[in-house]
């Protein structure tokens, strides 16, 4: 036989991904046990006299659902690879190499994606992500830089099958955007994107500069869960200052032409949050109070996590020193994030949407756990 063989390194591959503990590993028994409970839930007289509560546990049922199927069909893939693997050694049938090399990384593809759904362990992680972005020094260049910003997370969110829904978008004045807001819907997409939150920071030969100098822009980008109605979040509207305007952008004659666009400003705290997008003032009003609730459930969260660590919050201000990754577009061309290390040279495919090694590297630290 050929023990020097390539294909040897691919049966040490596969060892490496044993599926003996994958079982234990990714807790399948405790999400049996989920689905037994829900569709025990399912199963009683009163499940549909709340209609939105019965549709969190169906969607809950559906994404553990979900992650079983993605469990069993990866189970499936790693045999079929042990038996071609198997088959090819015995015969010494070299052009099987092609096949295993592609079995074997999409098993190790499916597993890494597996045990970056177990580090969204934390409160909150399942829910949907309330994503915000502010142009901050730079001028139009940074204006251009958060919009940028905003058509990577719409393409990263994309590619992951969430639903983005924007509800406030304040243009830039020559160009870009000042500030957006969307909804990212989707199981997880909080625990995803809470990774992003911090100052991004862009260096680039910049388009509006007659002279080709080099600029420096920096871009805000908070991310809160989405928070529904069964968590209490004390708010006294007689602290919240309400304020309405006729929207900017497109979006029709009604939508331009009547004050439908809201404003709230809890005084106590300084938050501001709007929203335009909706057709009538009072859609709007409801999405302002959504976001307001999530921004001062986020804030107690801070300061509790302030006060455990001796820290202070994550977004600083939005300028030099204070970033957390850098792209650099000239006089080379590199991203990399500035609390995890993790870098690439491929800043095109960043730009498109390819997000997710600095995803995992931030869950992995998080985690205290190798990737």
């Amino acid at each position: 036989m050929i023990r020097c063989w390539k294909t040897e390194k691919w049966s040490s591959r596969l060892c490496a991904t044993s599926s003996t503990k994958w079982g234990i590993h990714f807790d399948i028994a405790r999400k049996e046990e989920k689905i037994a409970e829900l569709e025990y839930k399912m199963g009683e007289p009163t499940f549909w006299d709340n209609p939105e509560a019965a549709q969190k546990i169906t969607q809950e049922l559906n994404d553990v659902k979900s992650g079983i199927e993605t469990y069993k069909n990866l189970l499936a893939k790693f045999d079929d690879a042990q038996i071609l693997l198997e088959l090819a050694l015995e015969e010494e049938d070299l052009s099987q190499e092609a096949d295993i090399a592609a079995e074997i990384s999409a098993i190790e593809k499916g597993l890494e994606n597996l045990r970056l759904e177990i580090m969204l362990s934390e409160p909150y992680d399942a829910n949907n992500a309330i994503l915000t972005l502010h142009a901050g020094a730079g001028g139009t260049e940074a204006q251009d830089w958060t919009q940028m910003l905003l058509r990577m997370y719409v393409r990263w969110a994309e590619r992951h099958g969430f639903e983005v829904e924007t509800v406030d978008l304040l243009p830039g004045d020559e160009a870009g955007v000042k500030s957006a807001t969307v909804f990212v819907k989707g199981h997880n997409a909080y625990g995803y994107l809470k990774s992003e939150k911090g100052i991004h920071r862009l260096v680039r030969i910049s388009p509006f500069d007659s002279n080709a100098r080099r600029h420096t822009s920096f871009s805000a980008c908070d991310i809160m869960p989405e928070i529904d109605d069964a968590v209490e979040v004390d708010i006294n509207m007689a602290d919240v200052r309400v304020d309405t305007y006729r929207a900017s952008g497109a979006g029709g004659q009604h939508i331009n032409k009547t004050s439908s666009a809201v404003r709230m400003t809890h005084i106590p705290t300084g938050i501001v949050v709007q929203c335009q997008n909706e057709r009538s003032q009072i859609q709007n009003r409801e999405r302002c109070l959504k976001m307001l609730r999530a921004k001062l459930f986020e804030l107690e969260l801070e300061k509790k996590e302030a006060e455990i660590a001796g820290l202070e919050g994550d977004l600083k201000k939005i300028e030099w020193g204070s970033q957390i990754r850098s792209y650099v577009f000239q006089p080379y061309k590199l991203v990399k994030d500035l609390r995890t290390g993790e870098e690439t040279g491929n800043v095109q495919a960043v730009m498109d949407g390819d997000i997710d090694p600095f995803i995992r590297a931030f869950l992995a630290a998080k985690a205290n756990v190798k990737i």
